[in-house]
C-alpha cells in the first residue's frame, strides 16, 4: 500500500477523530489518503488556530490532539502551539510535510530543519525516512504523547516517503496502569498527616489531567481537610464545597495566602512546576507531601519532606483509607478565612456601573450558565478576576493557560470545545489584542455550523501590560491602539454581532447568545481602572481583620 494511506491507517488504529489544519503540497498524497478516511480534516485558517484547537483537544479528552501543516512556513506556525501543549501538559501531535529527502531540484526553497527547530519545545520529534518505519513511529509519538508528563510530539513526512510503496501493517495499541505507590511511602504520608495540626489540601493542575475527581471527592469527605487549587487546577472538585478555601489566582496579597501561611503541612496534589507557585517553602517552614505520577523537581522554593509517587487517584485513596487519627486538627482558622474571601469576592458582582467591571462579567457569566457550561479564556488581566472569582463546579469548565499563557488560543479553544460538546454551552472570553491574534477563526467556527459566543473584552489597549506599567509607576506609553467595528467584523464572517451599552442590554443579550443558534459575538466595553485600588483596599482590609 502506499505509505500515506499507511500513515492515515496508524492514525485510524490510534483513535484518532480530527486532524485540524491547513495542507500544503508536500501534504497531497496525505491529504488523499484522509480523503478516503473516517478521519475528519478540520480546515483553519491559520496553522497557530489549528495546533491550540489540536491541544485543546488533548487537554478535554486526555488522548492526543492531531494537527497538520505543510513545510516552511507552516511548520514554523506551529512553534507557539508545541510550546502551548508542552508546558501546559496536553497531549499534541504535529505532523508536517516535506520536500523530497532522496531526490531535491529546489535547492533549499522554504526548507527549514523542523526537527531541530521543535526539538527544545516537544517530547519526540522526527522524520519520517523510510514509509515502513511509519506504523511503529506513529506508534511511539503516540505513547511518549500521552504518558506523564504529557505533551507536544512531532513527526515530519516528507513528499517522497509519503507517496513510497510499503508493507502493509500497524502496532496493537497497548494500554498500561500506572503502579501503585510505595506502602512506606504511604505510611509515612499518613502519619504526618494524623501529626499536623493544620493540614492543608492543594490540587494542582496534573490532579486536572486524570479525572481524579472521584478519589478526592472522597478523600475530602472522609478526612474532612480544607482544599484550595492553582488557576490550571480549577475544577478539579466542586468549588461549591463548604471546604474550598479558593484558587490561587493572586499573589501573597489575597485572603488565601494566610491560610497557606499558617498551614504547618500542605498535601500538595498534582503539582506541575509550570505554574507559578501558590507558596514558597523555607528551611523549617511548612512542610509538604508531594502526591505525583513523578518525583518533584526541586527548586530554591520546592523541596517536599516526602514524595507519594505512582497513580495519583490510587494514592489518594490509600492515604484516605489510612488516616484514622483526626484529633490535632483545628481548621477554626480556615473557617474564618473563607468567610473573609467570601465576602470580598461578592464585592462589585452587582456593581452594575458601564463600562462593565470584569468582578460583575464573571458573575454575570456563572449566573447564566449551567454547570457543565465552558467557558475559554484567552490570555490578558480578566483572567486573573476569573480564576479568582469564577467558581467551576466541574472539572475543565474553566479553561485557562497559566503556563505558556499565550494570546490568541481563546478562540480556537472554544471551537475545539464546542466541536466535541455539542450539547453544552460555551463561551470564549477573549481581550482585544489576543482576540485579533486569531480572528479569523470565526471564518471556521461558521463553517463548522457551531452555536457558541465570543465576548470581546474592549478595552483599546494590551490592558494587562498596561496595568502593570503602571504598577511600575511608569509612564503610559507604547500600549494604546484602535479596535476595528467588532459587530461589523463578526458580521463579515456571518456572525451574529452586539454591541451593549448598558449592564441591563449585555444581560439581555448574553442570555439571547447562548439560547439562539449561530455564532454571536459580544463587543464589550471593559473597565479596568479598579484594579490597583480592590488590590489595594485588600491589603488594608488584610492587615485589619487578620
Amino acid at each position: 500500500m502506499k505509505a500515506s494511506d499507511l500513515f492515515v491507517k496508524a492514525l485510524e488504529n490510534e483513535g484518532v477523530e480530527y486532524i485540524f489544519g491547513i495542507p500544503g503540497e508536500e501534504n497531497l498524497d496525505l491529504l488523499e489518503s484522509l480523503r478516503n478516511s473516517k478521519i475528519k480534516l478540520v480546515l483553519t485558517r491559520h496553522e497557530q488556530g489549528a495546533g491550540f484547537m489540536a491541544a485543546t483537544y488533548g487537554r478535554l479528552t486526555g488522548k492526543p490532539g492531531v494537527c497538520l501543516s505543510t513545510l516552511g512556513p507552516g511548520a514554523t506556525n506551529f512553534t507557539t502551539p508545541a510550546a502551548y501543549a508542552q508546558l501546559g501538559a496536553m497531549p499534541m501531535v504535529m505532523i508536517t510535510g516535506q520536500k523530497p529527502i532522496k531526490k531535491s531540484k529546489q535547492g533549499r526553497f522554504q526548507i527549514v530543519d523542523t526537527i531541530d527547530l521543535f526539538r527544545p519545545i516537544t517530547k519526540y520529534t522526527q522524520q519520517i525516512v523510510n514509509g515502513n518505519n511509519i506504523p511503529s513511529m506513529v506508534r511511539e509519538a503516540f505513547r511518549l504523547a500521552i504518558e506523564e508528563r504529557p505533551g507536544a510530539v512531532h513527526l515530519e513526512l516528507p513528499e517522497d516517503i509519503a507517496a513510497e510503496e510499503v508493507d502493509d501493517r500497524v502496532f496493537q495499541v497497548v494500554g498500561f496502569r500506572r503502579p501503585d505507590a510505595d506502602a512506606l511511602a504511604v505510611q509515612k504520608a499518613v502519619q504526618m498527616i494524623e501529626a499536623a495540626k493544620m493540614p492543608l489540601l492543594l490540587l494542582g493542575a496534573g490532579a486536572n489531567r486524570k479525572r481524579t475527581r472521584e478519589a478526592l471527592a472522597q478523600f475530602v469527605e472522609m478526612t474532612g481537610i480544607p482544599f484550595f487549587n492553582t488557576q490550571m487546577g480549577k475544577g478539579v472538585l466542586d468549588e461549591r464545597d463548604p471546604l474550598f478555601l479558593g484558587t490561587a489566582a493572586l499573589s501573597k496579597d489575597d485572603f488565601l495566602h494566610y491560610a497557606i501561611d499558617r498551614a504547618d503541612l500542605i498535601i500538595n496534589i498534582g503539582h506541575d512546576v509550570v505554574e507559578k507557585p501558590p507558596f514558597f517553602m523555607e528551611e523549617g517552614g511548612t512542610q509538604v507531601i508531594h502526591v505525583n505520577f513523578f518525583p518533584a523537581q526541586i527548586d530554591e522554593v520546592y523541596f517536599p519532606q516526602l514524595n507519594v509517587i505512582g497513580d495519583i487517584a490510587t494514592s489518594v485513596r490509600q492515604l484516605a483509607a489510612q488516616i484514622k487519627d483526626k484529633s490535632n486538627w483545628d481548621f477554626s482558622y480556615y473557617k474564618r478565612i473563607k468567610t473573609e474571601v467570601e465576602s470580598h469576592l461578592s464585592k462589585y458582582s452587582e456593581d452594575e456601573r458601564f463600562p462593565t467591571l470584569p468582578q460583575r462579567l464573571v458573575h454575570l457569566l456563572r449566573k447564566e450558565l449551567p454547570d457543565d457550561g465552558i467557558i475559554t479564556l484567552d490570555n490578558g488581566i480578566y483572567k486573573i478576576w476569573f480564576a479568582r472569582n469564577y467558581k467551576c463546579y466541574e472539572p475543565n469548565t474553566l479553561l485557562l493557560d497559566n503556563a505558556l499563557a499565550s494570546m490568541g488560543a481563546g478562540l480556537p479553544s472554544a471551537i475545539l470545545a464546542k466541536l466535541i460538546n455539542p450539547r453544552k454551552k460555551v463561551i470564549a472570553i477573549c481581550g482585544d489584542g489576543g482576540f485579533m491574534m486569531n480572528s479569523q477563526e470565526l471564518e471556521t467556527a461558521t463553517r463548522l455550523g457551531l452555536n457558541m459566543t465570543v465576548i470581546i473584552l474592549n478595552d483599546n489597549a494590551y490592558g494587562m501590560i498596561k496595568w502593570k506599567q503602571e504598577e511600575m509607576g511608569f509612564t503610559n506609553f507604547g500600549l494604546d491602539y484602535k479596535n476595528p467595528d467588532f459587530v461589523q467584523y463578526a458580521e463579515s464572517y456571518g456572525c451574529i454581532g452586539h454591541r451593549p451599552a448598558s449592564d441591563e442590554a449585555f444581560k439581555e443579550i448574553l442570555s439571547e447568545c447562548l439560547n439562539t443558534d449561530g455564532v454571536h459575538l459580544i463587543d464589550l466595553a471593559i473597565d479596568y481602572s479598579l484594579n490597583h485600588s480592590i488590590l489595594n483596599v485588600l491589603l488594608k482590609e488584610k492587615t485589619a481583620i487578620l
